[in-house]
């Protein structure tokens, strides 16, 4: 046993002086070795970026910053001022009646309505392409000229959307009586009277859709309880029941032709 025990000690000791000897000799090698071939550093592409001095560098600057806030907001933005907001709440609601919680997964519903928000976004966004952005990029406008005539085409159509209730509280809450022209009502009451309407009739397509999966709910509850399975969830067989009627009813196209239906895009 001792001599085993010693054995152990002797290689135990022979592997940390293996080890700090290929240390010190890798430090040394670093340190001596002139040859040793440096990293080549990436070249940096040089960034000029010019204010200018007085009044016109002041407001060069205000417009940068305005122009960087604007991009930043501009994906949730368009996701509020588009019709993307009452089709994925009509999408969460199907999944959520239908008792399926995890399928389809967030990632194609949200993919769809986007898609789907493109398709019915189409002309505002040609008009807004071509009454915007071209003549800016072409430096016939200038920046606050673009911003206006790029909103424009999205203007008319959350004027054709909006629920004339949700825009008379929106208008009573800013202090504003109903303007004559609709093209007067300002965007900061506008949008958010149209975020409020397309979430109500988000929620009424979905109460609809709920309608036809509570039934089949309470036929299979009514059935199990009449042949005395009460220890059964009843959703654990209505969720079969429920997907074969909605594939059998073509549920896919009719619930997206419905939807894309629904905003009567003029």
């Amino acid at each position: 046993m001792k001599t085993l025990n010693l054995i152990k000690k002797l290689s135990f000791v022979a592997i940390v002086i293996f080890f700090v000897i290929h240390f010190f000799e890798g430090i040394s090698f670093g340190a001596t070795n002139p040859t040793r071939p440096e990293p080549p550093t990436p070249p940096i592409p040089p960034i000029n970026i010019q204010i200018g001095e007085g009044r016109e560098g002041f407001l060069n600057a205000i417009r940068i910053v305005l122009l960087l806030t604007i991009l930043t907001l501009a994906p949730s933005l368009l996701m509020l001022i588009t019709s993307f907001t009452r089709i994925v709440i009509v999408l969460f609601l199907l999944r959520q009646a239908i008792g399926v919680v995890q399928v389809p997964p967030n990632q194609v519903l949200i993919g769809l309505a986007l898609f789907l928000s493109i398709y019915i976004m189409r002309p505002a966004l040609e008009q807004s392409y071509n009454s915007a952005y071209k003549p800016y990029a072409e430096g016939k406008i200038d920046e606050i000229v673009f911003i206006k005539q790029a909103f424009e085409p999205f203007r008319k159509f959350m004027l054709n959307q909006v629920g004339e209730k949700e825009l008379d509280v929106f208008l009573k809450i800013a202090g504003k009586s109903r303007p004559s022209n609709p093209s007067e009502i300002g965007a900061d009451v506008l949008i958010p009277a149209f975020i409020i309407s397309e979430i109500k009739k988000g929620f009424e397509i979905g109460f609809l859709i709920y309608i036809p999966f509570i039934i089949i709910d309470i036929v299979i509850a009514s059935i199990l309880i009449a042949m005395g399975i009460i220890f059964v969830p009843p959703i654990i067989l209505s969720v079969p029941f429920k997907l074969i009627a909605f594939v059998l009813a073509d549920g896919w196209t009719l619930l997206v032709n419905s939807l894309v239906v629904s905003f009567n895009v003029k």
